[in-house]
């Protein structure tokens, strides 16, 4: 299990976990609670080039499309690509089914939530 209280977090319900310039992507379990059932999952391939706020893949459940969106602007170094065969491991556990793992650009890590920040956001749920 991840240690929930070193993450950062976005608005947009994805987790981070930072590893020296190496974070770490997935959406949190409130997300994976309110997709649903996850059916298929598209990430952006390695050496992508992406920017914070950016469409970067897509999550799709039997009851919606998501968007997923770079949290940090960065390059793509591993996709994981478990989850892209096994889409519903997103909903066994969001926080062990990372998703891709970026090299940041340490300029890009503002407006990040912590813990706390993202608990009050979502009304009680990471």
């Amino acid at each position: 299990m991840t240690d929930l209280t070193a993450l950062s977090y976005t608005a947009e319900h994805e987790w981070i976990a930072f590893d020296g310039d190496i974070a770490t992507v997935g959406i949190t379990d409130y997300a994976a609670d309110k997709l649903g059932d996850v059916v298929f999952v598209e990430l952006p391939s390695v050496g992508t080039a992406v920017t914070a706020g950016a469409v970067v893949g897509e999550i799709e459940s039997t009851k919606s499309v998501g968007e997923l969106f770079a949290p940090l602007s960065g390059e793509v170094v591993e996709v994981n690509d478990a989850v892209v065969d096994d889409p519903s491991s997103v909903n066994g556990g969001a926080f062990d089914a990372w998703l891709l793992k970026i090299r940041v650009d340490a300029a890009s890590t503002d407006g990040l939530l912590d813990r706390d920040g993202y608990v009050a956001l979502t009304g009680g749920e990471a």
